[in-house]
Formats: structure tokens, sequence, C-alpha cells
């Protein structure tokens, strides 16, 4: 047997590990939405013109080896000073590049030390926003917002159960009349998750609103949909 039959393949360009990333892995075994891929192309787009100005090679010519901790360090410093990118999008940016790499090592097993350099760049930690909440009175108003047609007064009762209760959206466009308790003790059976049910008292605002939209509905039978 020649020494040429020994040979070992050769392991794939940088050209053509990008194009199964895209064509196969993305696409086809995650079965990834149009969306998640486009990002990932335009992270891949902003990273590899970046790589192109840094080390003077086109992308044609780039290797795994040129992917150092240095190169993607950066290239994330850039997208934050230069275009002015959030904490949140430069971690985008990074979760498509980490992505591309752990794919490429079970490629090109010759660049696993490469890989494992470069996947030690860490995301950047960023304070979360607060989310703020409405006083009282500013629910009121949002509640009363609606105008007096069958939609601004199905809206109005969904947000004032949905003020009244807790309840997700799915729970309460669930709720059937039969569902609603207006006397003695008024409340409403809420069908939650996993078959969950429970009861949640109504106050005598969310009551008169649902009695107004009753009389409004007459032809509304127990096994209906209250918001239907």
């Amino acid at each position: 047997m020649s020494s040429s039959e020994h040979r070992k393949p050769a392991p794939p360009s940088f050209a053509t590990l990008v194009q199964s990333f895209f064509a196969e892995h993305l696409t086809q075994q995650r079965a990834l939405s149009p969306q998640t891929v486009a990002a990932y192309r335009d992270a891949f787009v902003l990273f590899l013109d970046f790589a192109q100005a840094q080390l003077h090679k086109t992308p044609t010519t780039l290797s795994l080896a040129d992917l150092t901790p240095a190169l993607i360090l950066d290239f994330l410093d850039h997208l934050e000073r230069d275009r002015h990118n959030t904490v949140r999008s430069r971690n985008a940016r990074l979760a498509a590049l980490r992505s591309f790499l752990k794919f490429a090592a079970r490629r090109d097993v010759t660049a696993l030390q490469v890989v494992e350099q470069a996947l030690g760049v860490p995301m950047k930690r960023f304070e979360r926003p607060m989310f703020e909440f409405l006083t009282r009175e500013e629910m009121l108003a949002v509640i009363g917002a609606p105008g007096a047609d069958w939609m601004g007064q199905r809206d109005k009762l969904l947000l004032a159960l949905l003020y009244n209760t807790g309840a997700r959206v799915s729970e309460a466009i669930g709720v059937k009349v039969g569902d609603v308790v207006l006397a003695p003790a008024a409340c409403v059976h809420l069908h939650g998750k996993g078959r969950k049910q429970r009861s949640v008292p109504l106050w005598r605002s969310t009551v008169k609103v649902i009695r107004a939209w009753l009389k409004f509905n007459p032809d509304l039978t127990p096994t209906s949909a209250l918001l239907g």
C-alpha cells in the first residue's frame, strides 16, 4: 500500500465550515427559524469584515487558527465602541460565533485547542432594568380607555380580569361564562397549565364590568367563552 493511501484527509477549510454551518447545521439539523439564521448571518458578516480589516485576509483565506480570543474580544469591543451596540447585542453576536466554533470543533478535531481557547471569551455581564408598575389610578385609566363598541367593551373586561386576578392572557381568554360566579361570593375559576385550576375572588368593580358585558351580549350561554 502506497504512502498516499495512508495519508489522512485534509481538514475542512474555514470557508467550507462556514458554508456547512449555515447550509446544513442551522437550517437542516437544528431547524432554526429564518429570523435566527439571519441574525447569525449578520453576526458573521460583521465579524468577517472586522477580521479582514484587522488581519488583512479575505474571508476565503481565513482559518480557525485566526479566530483567537484577542481578535474576538477586539471585535466585541468594536461593536460597543464604534457601532454603539448594547451589551445584549454584543452577547448575541458572541453567541453566534460560539455556536459556530462548537460546530467547527466537531468537523475539525485538529483545531480543538484553538476552539477551546476561543470559547473562553466570556459573555459580558450587564444589569437588567427593573420592571416598573402602574399605580392604581394609572391602571384604572387604562381599563377605562377602551371605547363603547363591542371590541372596546371586550378589551375593558379583559384588562379588568387581568388586573383583578393576575391571570395569564391565555387563562383569561379561556374563561367561560359558567366559570364566573357573581353571587353570593363573586369569583372566577381559572384553568391554567397542566390542568391546574384555581378560584380567584372578584372585586365589585370587576363584577360590575362583567354584568355590563353579559347585558351587552345576551346570547352568551354558560359554555360560551366569556370574551368570545
